[in-house]
């Protein structure tokens, strides 16, 4: 069964260019193993030929090998030292800034972010680019639609000026849109953006290996402007960041050095 997942996941490397080698294995093996016996395949070759034949379990397929759990505001603490450090910081010097949103999943990071801007430096001019390996949950996210749970560390009254109630769920002000755009982008395989002044990437890479790891915050480093900010999140402490240029700021917060 081992060799039978390699080959697995091979085939999936050169089909979908998502090498799943750099994932960690246990968790990752785990994942697609309980997947394909809920789906009723005894076998990864079986699996494998059926998603090849059936665009809805491969995006079930796409959707569980990425992690979808995201809030608005995620560990708040957090966010107060980006309003109050690390934007002040980037707009000393600039008032146009780019911002990537990597792994952004269904969209409360990106939209924290624009709200944050919004509502502290109107006066900046912010274009936010957000990825994710997952198409579904980018979908998702230009939708702007979400349950009251996504929203409990938002501030308060960002939810009442932000959102409209309809049906229990909550839609998003479609106006913190127009400084977004939403791509499909795969941190392992693609080209990456340039000239970020800031890219958020939280609670995502503890999945992937040690190697895989060096390889993203190597680019990361190059897509960062001088002086250009990485946060990440609080499974992700960077324990040598001079190896990439990087250098601590504040917790999570890794700054390019000149």
């Amino acid at each position: 069964m081992a060799d039978e997942y390699y080959h697995f996941i091979s085939e999936i490397h050169n089909k979908l260019g998502i090498n799943l080698s750099l994932y960690k294995e246990t968790q990752m093996r785990r994942r697609i193993t309980t997947l394909r016996k809920k789906r009723g395949f005894t076998s990864f070759e079986a699996y494998y030929d059926a998603l090849m034949n059936d665009i809805g379990l491969l995006n079930e397929f796409i959707d569980r090998l990425t992690i979808n759990v995201s809030e608005f505001y995620r560990n708040p603490k957090r966010w107060e030292v980006l309003r109050n450090t690390i934007f002040p910081l980037l707009l000393e010097k600039n008032r146009n800034l780019s911002i990537w949103s990597a792994a952004c999943s269904t969209g409360e990071e990106p939209y924290s972010i624009a709200m944050m801007i919004r509502e502290y430096f109107p006066e900046a001019n912010v274009k936010i680019v957000a990825t994710d390996l997952d198409e579904n949950v980018l979908f998702r996210a230009e939708e702007g639609i979400y349950l009251e749970q996504a929203l409990k560390d938002l501030p308060r009254e960002f939810v009442h000026k932000y959102f409209t109630k309809v049906h229990n769920v909550y839609h998003i002000d479609p106006s913190l849109k127009e400084n977004i755009t939403y791509k499909k982008h795969n941190l392992l395989a693609d080209p990456y953006p340039i000239n970020m002044d800031l890219i958020v990437c939280r609670n995502v890479l503890i999945y992937f290996t040690d190697e895989a790891k060096e390889l993203i915050y190597q680019n990361f480093r190059n897509t960062l402007k001088k002086n250009g900010v990485l946060f990440v999140g609080s499974t992700e402490q960077i324990f040598n960041p001079s190896s990439y240029d990087l250098r601590l700021i504040d917790t999570f917060f890794y700054q390019k050095q000149e």
